[in-house]
């Protein structure tokens, strides 16, 4: 990956619905090589989706809570069963196993306390846990979806 490519990744970022010569104009390539460079940059799997970002409380699902999870059973089974149902959950928009204090961090949107409530219950009920500890967010101060290309 070379400069270009990644200008064009800076630029398609910040506004994937520019057009093909756009997106060559602002990074110094005509539009098809900059098409090309694209399409190698999704068959390369550098590009993954591109997708519309959506303001969660203007669709009224204004809470995230950062659910951190301690679990006593680390056998590959438990962890499948545990992926599968955590990952079939739609309130759960980020999941991660941890390294550390804890074993896996959620990051969950829910519309409101009781939303949440329901998710709680649907999570400790899936799987046996040692300790589940939620954290909600007062204010969201920085969002963003843009890697720092350089």
């Amino acid at each position: 990956m070379d400069a270009i490519d990644r200008k064009i990744l800076a630029v398609l970022q910040n506004d994937a619905s520019l057009s093909v010569a756009e997106i060559g104009s602002r990074v110094g390539l005509s539009s098809t090589p900059c098409w090309k460079r694209i399409q190698r940059l999704e068959a390369d799997g550098v590009i993954q989706k591109r997708v519309a970002l959506v303001d969660q409380e203007r669709i009224g699902l204004g809470v995230s809570v950062f659910v951190s999870i301690e679990t006593g059973d680390h056998s590959q089974e438990w962890l499948e069963r545990f992926a599968k149902v955590v990952g079939a959950m739609p309130e759960v928009m980020e999941f991660y196993r941890m390294a550390g204090d804890i074993d896996y961090m959620l990051r969950v949107v829910v519309p409101d306390i009781a939303g949440y409530d329901a998710f709680y219950k649907r999570l400790i009920a899936a799987v046996p846990l040692k300790n589940v500890t939620s954290r909600f967010a007062m204010e969201k101060i920085k969002a963003t979806t843009a890697l720092p290309i350089s």
